[in-house]
């Protein structure tokens, strides 16, 4: 496991030069240490299923069509992953209502509208790690083939987070290894990142071994 508990020692400013500031905070990253269940590069997983329109848990328990979650991590990438051949995804991981780390892996359309979200956002000095997220499978029709088509995609709008919850999540992220195993290669294209841990780029910074 990751996260790690730690023994705090309370000490003042004429020791260490600290303030009860970041005594506080180091408290905050303790309990949320604590608090979360997160087997390190095993999040619980949610799906979204574009050809049904639902959300699930695992593939088997289906959620209904509507997710809302607040991010504590996330990647907007290029890669060819689960055997779907090269394409744009979001992967966002988030705490799920039973304090689990989950991920939720978005592709195609949908990760156009998670741009879209992104944006304002923004400008605003906010990120996704600010906002409750409400992700809705929104049906979709083709017509240029017969039989029609018909697929899901998924729209996003959000709501800002409760600054006490946000505190604690953020701290975790900072503090824990955030990625997924299943998902991960070392030719992934990232545009964009938040709190997510890559594994082959630390590999990449560590200094050579003299031998």
């Amino acid at each position: 496991m990751n996260t790690q508990n730690k023994t705090l020692r309370p000490t003042n400013q004429n020791e260490t030069g600290q303030n009860t500031n970041e005594t506080a905070i180091q408290f905050v990253n303790d309990t949320a240490a604590r608090r979360f269940k997160y087997l390190e590069g095993h999040p619980r997983q949610y799906r979204f299923d574009a050809k049904e329109g639902v959300f699930n848990i695992n593939g088997s328990e289906k959620l209904g069509r509507t997710l809302m979650f607040q991010p504590i991590a996330w990647r907007i990438f290029t890669d060819n992953i689960l055997n779907m051949g090269t394409k744009n995804w979001a992967e966002l991981f988030f705490i799920d209502d039973k304090n689990c780390v989950s991920a939720v892996l978005f592709h195609g359309y949908s990760v156009d509208n998670i741009f879209r979200l992104i944006e304002p956002l923004y400008y605003d000095d906010l990120t996704l790690a600010d906002v409750v997220i409400t992700a809705v499978a929104e049906k979709k029709e083709n017509t240029k083939i017969h039989p029609k088509g018909v697929y899901y995609i998924a729209t996003f709008s959000y709501k800002m987070a409760d600054p006490a919850q946000t505190a604690p999540l953020k701290a975790f992220a900072q503090e824990a290894k955030i990625f997924r195993q299943e998902t991960l290669t070392d030719i992934a294209n990232i545009k964009t990142a938040m709190n997510y841990y890559n594994p082959f780029a630390q590999l990449t910074d560590e200094p050579a071994l003299l031998m």
